[in-house]
């Protein structure tokens, strides 16, 4: 990854291990991630179908677009997502877990009762509340996230 998100941010790298045929633990995966298309800046790592996962299954995740379902369908996932100094801001609530961390760059986490700046290194829990993001540092952020189904907080989930 580059240490300057200020134009083109660089992929990320994916590597996934498995079982070979003999049994033994090795690498099954070692590329990019999947982007998760629409124009936003962001890549899918791994999902789930449910949880518990089942780590006997061999074969690489599908690549899809994404879609607020995917968060709700009960299994888990793991993005890179990019944010954008031009992004406008999205209010929403989710009937999820995530779990955040910032990797590069500074965001704004926007909350019902205030706000607060996270910077590369920071790690957040968002239990499904209404929130939103802002990027106001002028150039692009960096975050890893997992994404776990849970049950509703407050009004539930807007998206």
């Amino acid at each position: 990854m580059s240490t300057s998100l200020q134009n083109q941010p660089a992929p990320a790298r994916r590597v996934v291990t498995g079982l070979d045929a003999d049994g033994k633990s090795c690498v099954l995966i070692d590329g990019p991630l999947h982007s998760l298309g629409g124009g936003g800046g962001g890549a899918m790592a791994w999902r789930t179908d449910g949880l518990p996962a089942d780590n006997s299954v061999q074969a690489d995740i599908v690549p899809v677009p994404f879609d607020f379902n995917l968060m709700h369908a009960g299994g888990s996932m793991f993005m890179v997502m990019d944010f954008s100094p031009k992004a406008q801001d999205f209010w929403h609530a989710t009937d999820t877990l995530e779990y955040i961390t910032m990797l590069e760059g500074e965001i704004v986490l926007q909350l019902e009762a205030g706000e607060v700046r996270l910077q590369a290194g920071d790690v957040l829990v968002d239990r499904g509340v209404v929130h939103s993001w802002k990027n106001d540092s002028g150039r692009m952020a960096r975050a890893a996230i997992v994404i776990l189904p849970s049950l509703p907080v407050g009004k539930g989930r807007t998206v």
